[in-house]
């Protein structure tokens, strides 16, 4: 009997590839050459009958019980241990080579799976049943006296192993005597010994990971938590062109059966912003450095029009949306769909998620590479549209597909970029243009807290001129256009929790949407409401939710992007970077301070 699909898995990757893997050591899901590309297995999304072999990569040991799975400490290392009714066991570690080589990153396309025996004398089976096409294509093998080739109509993949080949060809039981190693990649021979050659990645793959934690600025509480959570936005990051993906995975659905299945293997400039902004409250700038090069070359490439909510990792503008009618689906919920519609939306708080994803590198000295005059020239043109359009209806930070509205979300981040806009231009010494700037967002302030209030309802409400209540309007406080100590705010948390939460948990919106009312309780949005309880004094209320979130964490420490609150299952893509920015918010927030204890 197959097991049923579950977000109980394990990240691992590079900052060029990465692969999902499950309690059980199965890799379910991987896309090659790029985050956002064909999965080369694809598993995950084809289980309405559980995990099968096809589209994974697997080490089944024969009478299997049980089975443990960590972390390395303080890595993107993943080890798990399968254990047999006899109590022999095996240990697989599945990591992909990260670590710098002379003097630059090195981030091959390789992922290595070391498989040792670690008590009596395991049985194992190897499958290794990469796909094409979304599944549906197979992919010839030819072999080699150390390899297998598995020559697909895109692209080859090598894998090299010291296990015997025809036991892998052939996907029969074998004893397990002694340590083996599979390295899948790029069609390319290695420049050494198996077993030395995956030995020598794990060490320096360990090292480079440990060194990354270690100059990390981590709360005094709940590091292990922040530590997770860091190493995982870090994974989300396509260094090569310093985009942040918002997910890994595409179509896992928000709630069951609720449709609500979208592809979010691409950079949303919203989420990046957050993702950013968490990794620099840790001091981890690079990311910051990695982003602000995209977003560049993203701005640069726009020529006076309108800027999308997001791009692909390479800045592809064209994201069609299509649906892969024959896969079953995550748990059998269809549809799967492969880019997303999204990015021809007009979504007007892109300008200041911009603005205020750049804004530290004008301030911050510690950067290679700060800020310059023509660079604050290009996010002022981005100021202009923030300015032009901060009145106008669009689809909202929700992505609405179905109506428009003047969004209080959308006001809100149009303020910030011409408040943050201010701040820069005085760097450099620039008084009108940070007069001028000053004088706009004041007039969005007034505007925006005078429309987006509703007096019958007591509180700020999702849209100018609207009644209905919507989340995103506790980031008033994050951003700083209101002092949370407000009492129209403070009434606002109020309403907010009264209608949108289920005890720890909260949902977006109150109004039903294209897919009718949101079932699911969105994880950042607990976050948000923890970071302003935390904002108006009410700590410990947000320590119990805070603790409560992460409760639902999966085993790894990894949040998706929705959690159910009859029975806190983790739905939605995954790992989300929106998510797993909020657990290092909170703990920075609420963490007691390291003069306590030293």
């Amino acid at each position: 009997m197959k097991d049923m699909a579950s977000l109980n898995l394990g990240l691992i990757g590079n900052c060029a590839i990465s692969a999902l893997i499950d309690a059980k050591a199965r890799l379910v899901w991987c896309c090659l050459p790029r985050f956002d590309g064909d999965p080369v297995f694809h598993a995950l999304l084809d289980s309405a009958d559980g995990i099968g072999e096809d589209g994974s990569a697997q080490v089944v040991l024969e009478n299997y019980v049980r089975s443990e799975q960590a972390y390395d400490e303080n890595t993107a290392i993943l080890r798990t241990r399968l254990y047999d009714a006899q109590d022999g066991g095996v240990e697989i570690v599945d990591f992909a080579p990260r670590y710098f080589l002379y003097r630059r990153p090195f981030r091959p396309q390789l992922l290595v799976r070391r498989v040792r025996p670690i008590k009596g004398t395991p049985r194992i089976r190897l499958i290794v049943r990469p796909r094409a096409d979304w599944g549906a294509t197979s992919v010839a093998r030819t072999r080699g006296s150390n390899h297998l080739r598995f020559v697909g109509p895109q692209a080859t993949l090598r894998l090299t192993t010291n296990a015997p080949i025809t036991y892998v060809i052939e996907e029969v039981p074998f004893t397990l005597n002694g340590p083996i190693s599979l390295l899948l990649g790029a069609d390319e021979s290695l420049g050494a010994g198996i077993e030395e050659s995956a030995r020598e990645h794990e060490e320096n793959t360990a090292d480079y990971w440990r060194q990354w934690t270690r100059h990390l600025a981590v709360p005094l509480e709940w590091q292990s938590a922040v530590i997770r959570a860091a190493i995982t936005l870090k994974l989300c990051l396509y260094e090569e062109t310093g985009a942040i993906v918002a997910a890994m995975t595409t179509s896992i659905p928000e709630a069951p059966g609720s449709q609500r299945n979208w592809d979010y293997r691409y950079c949303w400039l919203r989420d990046a912003f957050f993702v950013v902004r968490a990794l620099n409250s840790l001091a981890e700038v690079g990311t910051m450095e990695d982003y602000l090069r995209w977003v560049r070359d993203a701005v640069g490439s726009i020529a006076g029009e309108h800027i999308q909510p997001l791009y692909g990792i390479g800045l592809e503008r064209e994201l069609p949306e299509r649906v892969v009618e024959h896969l079953g689906g995550y748990r059998g919920h269809r549809p799967v769909r492969v880019g997303n519609q999204a990015a021809e939306h007009f979504q007007h708080d892109v300008y200041g998620n911009i603005v205020l994803g750049a804004a530290q590198s004008f301030h911050d000295l510690r950067l290679l590479r700060r800020g310059t005059v023509e660079e604050f020239e290009m996010l002022e043109r981005v100021g202009q549209h923030a300015w032009a359009t901060h009145d106008q209806p669009d689809a909202g930070m929700w992505e609405l597909r179905t109506r428009a509205r003047v969004h209080t979300s959308s006001v809100l981040m149009s303020w910030a970029a011409c408040d943050r806009l201010a701040k820069i231009a005085l760097t450099f010494g620039l008084e009108d243009r940070a007069a001028a700037w000053r004088e706009r967002a004041q007039k969005i302030r007034d505007k925006l807290l005078a429309q987006a209030w509703n007096e019958q309802r007591r509180c700020f409400v999702e849209s100018f001129g609207g009644r209905e209540l919507d989340a995103s309007v506790l980031l008033m406080a994050e951003v700083g256009l209101i002092d949370p100590q407000d009492p129209r705010f403070v009434a606002t948390v109020d309403a907010l929790e009264a209608v949108l939460c289920d005890g720890p948990y909260m949902r977006r919106y109150e109004a039903p949407d294209d897919f009718g009312v949101p079932e699911t309780s969105f994880n950042i949005c607990a976050f948000w409401r923890i970071d302003a309880l935390a904002r108006i004094g009410r700590k410990q209320q947000a320590r119990e939710i805070f603790e409560a979130c992460l409760a639902v964490r999966n085993p790894l420490g990894l949040l998706s992007e929705d959690t159910h609150p009859a029975n806190g299952e983790l739905w939605g893509n995954f790992p989300q970077t929106y998510s797993m920015v909020g657990i290092i918010n909170a703990a920075m927030h609420l963490s007691a301070r390291w003069a306590t204890v030293v």
